[in-house]
């Protein structure tokens, strides 16, 4: 694996939609974890996983996982970042980034998450995968 390669495998990070965003919704089925939704949607944790009732997600957070949460954007398709994991498990790269036509799928240099990370997060919700 050359250099550049491992520090991407090092730094693998969620991905955001960025207010360049034309909510064509592209986006949104293309998500093996059910981890985007449109502007205003309430979400939950069970959506689109195996998770059910209380649970302790990977990074120590304690969830209901059927209970309804706010949305994270009001106006533009938004990815929960507890629920993203770049696709690793299902994918070679992040499928909502693959069919973006105004590449407003991204990485979020504020959550830093390794690929073994993302692929723990992806076993937790789809643990029969």
């Amino acid at each position: 694996m050359n250099e550049a390669a491992k520090l991407e495998k090092e730094n693998a990070m969620a991905i955001i939609i960025t207010d360049e965003c034309i909510n064509c919704g592209a986006c949104e089925p293309e998500c093996p974890n059910t981890a985007i939704y449109e502007g205003a949607d309430d979400w939950k944790y069970s959506d689109g996983t195996s998770l059910t009732g209380n649970v302790v997600l990977p990074n120590g957070k304690d969830v209901n996982a059927d209970e309804v949460q706010e949305p994270i954007d009001d106006d533009l398709y938004y990815i929960v970042p507890d629920k993203c994991t770049e696709c690793k498990g299902f994918h070679e790269e992040p499928q909502c980034a693959a069919v973006c036509p105004v590449d407003c799928c991204i990485h979020d240099e504020d959550i830093v998450e390794t690929e073994d990370v993302l692929l723990a997060k992806q076993r937790f919700m789809h643990p029969e995968d």
